[in-house]
């Protein structure tokens, strides 16, 4: 299987690896955790190990969507690749495009990317984007932020820049994740420019850590050397797309993107090596050795999981909610190549079992949340992108 490509890979591979300011309005209560939404129009039905799932559509008509957060008020934020920002309202209706989002670098997998909330939104009201952004030498993964208010954002600033930029159209990585100190991850790929991932003056293949304002933090593995970019937290890492935190350990987990196979589950530690591209369990795209064909090396960290042939991870959440008991505990991974979403059950840091769910969705899966009424909520990456809705039928 590993010398094969399928066409959904090779698909993969071309698009993955492709308002009036006023007072701030007061963020309505959060849903509560067992309360039933809108029922949408569309639903469809899959078997999976625990039970038939129901996949409903809350929306579609979204360009490309790339990462989804919740409002407190019960609407979605959804952000499209070519550079808008969406509000959804709970019976799918598209809002236009959210006012105040910054200029985008929309070249082959770059554009407007993931979006967070600040931890504390309800009396700080940031709204957090990563975007490809423009400039000098071409365009490079940024972090924006603006302040929420009458549904536009107001008071923008980038608080993070990627240095260099570069003008290529691939890996920019882009998930944001914040910590239980507040502190927040911004995950970066290696712009298809090998030889910038290992050096730490470079800021290419790298996971970032930053205050919310964009400052560094004091303790990040890196400061105060001269040869290394202070905000730098794991290097080595070939373009990450998934993020996200334990909700036990508060540890931040990530998934990227291998070659052909080489897919990596890791557990980011700070100032660790991640091996790319010294080391991997892929291949080029031709069947060839990438490098010298290491697949370990002395200082470089082995992935704790990992997927050969590819299934281009995108997209990660942990699953806490009561709603569905026989998901508790288990990490979800969008899969982009083999258009799937992955189940992976846990015993501690090990992955014990592996299901394949939603295999005949036919869906590129780009991003997987746990939203705040206990589903599953999925972005599918494709001009009529849809945000999706799963359940097991039995539970609902």
């Amino acid at each position: 299987m590993r010398s094969v490509l399928s066409a959904a890979l090779l698909l993969a591979l071309a698009g993955c690896g492709a308002g009036e300011t006023g007072a701030a309005a007061t963020p309505a209560a959060e849903p509560a955790a067992d309360a039933a939404p809108a029922a949408p129009a569309k639903v469809a039905r899959f078997a999976s190990e625990a039970g038939e799932l129901e996949v409903a559509t809350v929306a579609e008509g979204l360009e490309h969507p790339w990462g989804l957060t919740f409002l407190p008020d019960g609407r979605y934020l959804v952000t499209e690749r070519p550079g808008r920002l969406r509000i959804v309202a709970a019976d799918g209706t598209l809002s236009a495009p959210v006012a105040g989002v910054p200029e985008v670098f929309a070249k082959g997998q770059g554009g407007l990317l993931d979006v967070a909330l600040d931890p504390d939104f309800a009396t700080t009201p940031w709204v957090y984007l990563s975007f490809s952004e423009p400039g000098e030498g071409g365009g490079g993964t940024a972090v924006a932020r603006g302040r929420w208010e009458n549904d536009a954002l107001v008071d923008v600033e980038v608080i993070f820049r990627q240095s260099p930029k570069l003008d290529t159209g691939q890996h920019f990585g882009s998930r944001l994740v914040f910590d239980r100190e507040k502190r927040l991850y911004v995950t970066s790929g290696d712009r298809g420019t090998q030889p910038n991932v290992q050096p730490l003056d470079l800021g290419q293949g790298k996971i970032f850590r930053i205050e919310r304002d964009g400052s560094i933090p004091a303790d990040n593995p890196f400061v105060g050397r001269d040869d290394a970019q202070p905000a730098i937290w794991s290097y080595g890492h070939r373009n990450v797309q998934g993020a996200a935190l334990h909700p036990t350990t508060g540890a931040l987990w990530q998934t990227e993107h291998g070659a052909r196979g080489g897919d990596e589950l890791n557990i980011p530690e700070p100032g660790k090596n991640y091996g790319w591209p010294v080391i991997t369990l892929g291949v080029n795209y031709n069947g060839m050795p990438i490098g010298e064909g290491k697949t370990e090396a002395p200082g470089m960290e082995q992935p704790m999981h990992q997927w050969t042939p590819s299934i281009a991870p995108s997209g990660l959440a942990f699953y806490t909610a009561d709603r569905f008991p026989a998901w508790q505990g288990d990490l979800f991974v969008g899969a982009l190549a083999f258009q799937r979403v992955v189940r992976l059950e846990l015993e501690g840091d090990k992955v014990v079992r592996e299901e394949a769910m939603l295999t005949d969705l036919g869906e590129r899966i780009r991003d997987v949340r746990q939203g705040p009424d206990g589903y599953l909520y999925l972005l599918t990456d494709a001009a009529n992108g849809k945000l999706l809705r799963v359940g097991l039928a039995a539970a609902n």
